[in-house]
């Protein structure tokens, strides 16, 4: 299995192998399904290289210390990473944008975009922007 490090970002090594499993999903299944089929077949694939995730893990999202909702991320892997799954043909801006709030909803320092629906598998590591 592939494993993609880029030490410039926290947890290379981490988000590394959970961007190697969803390589060797690609491979194996290619595009054209729908994310949900992408999300059991990645589950599959991160309990077979032994990463500890919750899978539609609800998290609270709050608005000046009052909690205004929850949104659920597709995975939460070893309580730091937070994953996000699209199977569209391109990433846009737009993505890119969700992924970061969403890392500032759930105050968490570092994401994964993962695109499963173009013919080569699209990813993005993802930091939260730091405050001015």
């Amino acid at each position: 299995m592939n494993t993609i490090t880029n030490n410039q970002y926290p947890d290379s090594e981490l988000t590394g192998k959970i961007i190697g499993c969803a390589m060797e999903v690609h491979k194996d299944m290619g595009n054209g399904f729908q994310e949900v089929i992408y999300q059991r077949s990645l589950a599959l694939e991160m309990t077979h290289q032994g990463l500890s995730f919750s899978r539609e893990h609800e998290m609270d999202i709050y608005y000046k210390g009052a909690m205004v909702g929850t949104r659920r991320v597709d995975f939460l892997v070893e309580g730091k990473i937070m994953v996000e799954l699209k199977a569209i043909i391109e990433l846009e801006d737009v993505h890119l944008a969700q992924g970061i709030n969403y890392l500032e909803a759930y105050n968490m320092e570092v994401g994964l975009l993962i695109n499963f629906g173009s013919a080569k598998l699209q990813f993005r590591r993802l930091m939260k922007k730091p405050r001015k």
